[in-house]
């Protein structure tokens, strides 16, 4: 698959707000500076699509973007970003968690990792809370240009047997480099195939995110946070 038309569509600052559930939808997540905004520009062919920062925290909103009028791609704020205050962190984690819990036609989550670092415990704990919730997810590793094959292959070991501990089996993984840029056909292809797991509303009904509302007091009792 190959995106030919790509456009930002709206920043929401509430799950309620988010476009009408109406097209299957990609969400790309990770911790702060992960080179989140540089892989969705790539994926794209766009430079300046999605807005990069040498400031970490700067996506504070969830930004849809609407791909070729058939899909939409989501920037979500980074996650375990800690220079901010207390009821910001508490704020983004319920706007991340409503979002991803709630969304209906949320085929997966992207979970961006940083492939020079060894395993963090934040992103264990995300990857973990995804599958508490049982949010379908994949992992695409960043900037795999930036070391050598030995150490890419010592970290990914750790995540290996971090995973496979828990679950006992890998989820989709990405090598990717927007630098250089890899891993674009196998995301875009693993988008196309997945594309078919979203369920249109019937025929005459229209998409809507009206009925959120019947979930918030579950969610309010049940949600332990990310």
């Amino acid at each position: 698959m190959e995106i030919k038309n790509a456009k930002f569509l709206k920043s929401s600052s509430n799950n309620k707000h988010c476009p009408p559930p109406d097209k299957p939808e990609f969400a790309f997540i990770g911790r702060s500076n992960v080179g989140k905004s540089s892989l969705i520009n790539m994926l794209c062919n766009e430079k300046n699509l999605a807005k990069t920062s040498s400031k970490p925290g700067k996506t504070q909103l969830i930004n849809h973007f609407i791909i070729d009028n058939k899909w939409y791609l989501v920037d979500l704020p980074g996650y375990g970003y800690a220079k901010t205050s207390k009821t910001n962190l508490d704020k983004f984690e319920e706007l991340i968690s409503n979002y991803i819990t709630k969304r209906k036609n949320l085929i997966c989550v992207i979970i961006l990792i940083d492939s020079r670092l060894e395993l963090q415990p934040i992103d264990g704990e995300f990857m973990d809370w995804c599958t508490q919730h049982e949010i379908p997810f994949c992992l695409a590793f960043t900037k795999i240009d930036k070391l050598g094959k030995n150490q890419w292959a010592s970290n990914f070991m750790k995540y290996k047997k971090r995973l496979m501990d828990y679950w006992g089996e890998l989820p989709q993984i990405f090598e990717t480099s927007a630098e250089k840029r890899q891993g674009k056909e196998t995301i875009l292809e693993y988008i196309g195939e997945n594309m078919q797991y979203f369920i249109p509303p019937p025929k005459g009904v229209k998409a809507t995110n009206d009925d959120d509302d019947e979930f918030d007091e579950e969610y309010e009792n049940d949600n332990d946070g990310i």
